[in-house]
């Protein structure tokens, strides 16, 4: 089937005798760049990929006009692995008559909504994505050696519709993140009166928000500046009465030095693999400028955005405080919302009183546990109770599973085992690609050796003689 040819998926489910290679769970764009190279292997699997929502949709809470992919585009479902796909953001834009425009445009970051419309134009022509299909549960059948996943077909109100079972030597986990909200604001975010709204679903309320007198912003990630960004830009000037409150201890730029960009390579996930679990524990939470800062460019934004209404003398409404912890909040008389801080640096404490609040505190991994809870007896945990997941991003599951040829592979879950680039879109066609090396057991989609200049760990004499670099593979010392 040719890129531009429309899907028409059928929704039947495989039977024991004639099971599907891979059956994916969620369609996010990591299990989408994951379905469009399966759809280009010289030898077809058979392959369903599941996701409960009726449509393809990325962030459209924070599809802000103006706001750009924080990636190249050629980061896109399948380049970095097979630039001659069909699927390329490329070829997508040759299919729109887009592509001298773009030429034109001399730009290597795209907007959001362009990406965002060119997953959709690659999920509405897949034939393996199945929409409006709820995975309630995975199992092993030990004497099919599959697995059973079992779903809920929904109709177009979200109602069960039809239940279904398919088996399959092979699942991928993209269930993707949920917003994640303090555990102090949780009261507050859960009552309809004031509006306490995550970024996640800031388009949705927008104007909502901008009818309050006066608005917290709370999270010093990108999303949080690029909605201060939006509301500064939508108050009258004299009169914007916002605040941007943030944790971390600066509004600080996001690591983007092409040095720095190199914790995204496979050499720096390969690396961080191989460290004990102790010490990639430590790592995570320290490299936060790596993926959680603010680009420079939206920074420079705000700044002259501000500067630009003291031209008359006097500075704007808005205050920016770094360095606050929210630690409790409430309601005042239904109309209001009161926020307890505590500035850590000085050990001071106060209240600030507001009319809404737009929580830019990021996103959480799902847990697997409840879906995978049938496998639970057959999974292998870390010291901190979390699935352990090797270097091909397949769970340590039961050698009577695994022998079998079959496997679970995750997306976007797997943080404490491979670093600060699982969530990352520049990385998404490699893993994509990685796992359907290890699952075809060939080489469908040749992976460089190398893609680093840094080199991240020394080599190690082992007791066999052979010397082997920081990610265990062998090196020769004299390359």
């Amino acid at each position: 089937m040719s890129a531009t040819t429309p899907a028409n998926p059928t929704t039947a489910p495989s039977a024991p005798g004639s099971p599907r290679d891979l059956v994916g769970i969620g369609i996010g764009p990591f299990n989408l760049s994951l379905a469009a190279l399966a759809h280009g292997l010289p030898e077809p699997l058979d392959t369903a990929f599941y996701e409960q929502r009726h449509a393809f949709h990325w962030h459209p809470g924070q599809l802000i006009e103006g706001t750009r992919l924080q990636v190249p585009y050629l980061a896109d479902l399948v380049t970095l692995a097979d630039p001659t796909s069909p699927w390329s953001y490329l070829n997508h834009l040759r299919d729109r008559q887009r592509l001298f425009p773009f030429y034109f445009t001399e730009r290597f970051h795209i907007p959001r909504t362009d990406y965002d419309a060119y997953c959709r134009w690659v999920s509405d022509r897949l034939p393996s994505l199945h929409y409006g299909h709820q995975v309630d549960a995975v199992r092993w059948n030990p004497q099919l050696a599959l697995f059973e996943v079992d779903f809920t077909q929904l109709d177009a109100d979200g109602e069960a519709e039809a239940l279904g079972r398919t088996h399959t030597r092979n699942v991928v986990l993209g269930i993707g993140t949920a917003p994640y909200v303090p555990e102090p604001l949780r009261p507050l975010a859960d009552a309809p009166t004031v509006p306490v709204v995550h970024a996640a679903d800031y388009l949705a309320h927008r104007a909502r928000l901008l009818a309050a007198d006066h608005i917290t912003v709370i999270g010093s990630g990108q999303s949080g500046a690029e909605i201060f960004l939006d509301l500064l830009r939508a108050r009258p000037a004299g009169r914007e009465n916002l605040h941007w409150l943030a944790r971390t201890e600066a509004f600080a730029p996001r690591e983007y030095s092409k040095l720095g960009l190199e914790h995204f390579t496979p050499d720096y996930t390969r690396y961080f693999h191989a460290l004990p679990e102790s010490v990639r524990d430590r790592l995570v939470p320290s490299q936060w400028q790596l993926h959680k800062g603010i680009d420079a460019d939206t920074i420079a934004a705000i700044h002259d955005e501000l500067y630009t209404r003291t031209r008359d003398g006097s500075w704007p409404q808005a205050t920016l405080t770094p360095g606050v912890t929210v630690r409790t909040a409430g309601r005042l008389a239904d109309t209001q919302i009161e926020l307890h801080l505590r500035h850590d640096q000085q050990g001071t404490r106060t209240r600030l009183t507001t009319d809404a609040v737009v929580l830019a505190t990021g996103y959480r991994e799902r847990p697997l546990d409840q879906l995978l809870a049938a496998l639970d007896p057959h999974l292998r945990r870390d010291d901190a109770d979390r699935p352990r997941i090797d270097a091909h991003y397949r769970l340590d599951l039961d050698p009577a599973i695994t022998r079998t040829g079959s496997n679970i592979y995750v997306q976007n879950a797997e943080r404490h085992t491979h670093g600060v680039g699982a969530p990352d879109l520049g990385l998404a066609a490699w893993r994509s690609a990685t796992i359907l090396n290890a699952l075809t057991g060939t080489d469908p989609y040749p992976l460089p050796t190398r893609t680093a200049f840094t080199t991240f760990g020394l080599p190690t004499q082992q007791a066999d003689g052979a010397t082997r670099g920081p990610d265990g593979t062998l090196v020769d010392l004299k390359g």
